[in-house]
């Protein structure tokens, strides 16, 4: 069975940065959008970056733009999240998914539509301190 495997989170102080890792053996990415969901506790999912299979397409919501990148390495099958400037806010579990019916990140107002998505892993927890 197809799983991401994420990696990176930890405690951090507001204003720092993470880089996140996510990978899936046994999956290769070509062709697939590929997105960085998170919950908090209490709180529903929501997706935060996505990119896709053709160069430069990419998402991210809005609370994110201008402190998240998203890239991918297409040789080792591996998405990152680079984040900086982390607010408390931030802190959340942050998964990885793959959407099977689309190369490109797609939204419906606004927001990536989560049950597109597959292959879901087990998260790593980032959390930050204010």
């Amino acid at each position: 069975e197809v799983r991401f495997v994420e990696s990176g989170g930890e405690l951090v102080q507001a204003g720092g940065s993470l880089r996140l890792s996510c990978t899936a053996p046994g999956f290769t990415f070509d062709g697939y959008a590929i997105a960085w969901f998170r919950q908090a506790p209490g709180k529903e999912r929501e997706g935060v970056s996505c990119i896709g299979s053709s160069f430069g397409n990419t998402y991210y919501r809005d609370s994110v733009k201008g402190r998240f990148t998203i890239s991918k390495n297409s040789a080792k099958d591996t998405v990152y999240l680079q984040m900086d400037s982390l607010e408390p806010d931030d802190t959340a579990v942050y998964y990885c998914a793959a959407n099977l019916m689309r190369s490109v990140c797609t939204t419906v107002a606004g927001r990536l539509v989560g049950h597109e998505f597959a292959y879901w892993g087990q998260g790593t927890q980032v959390t930050v301190s204010s």
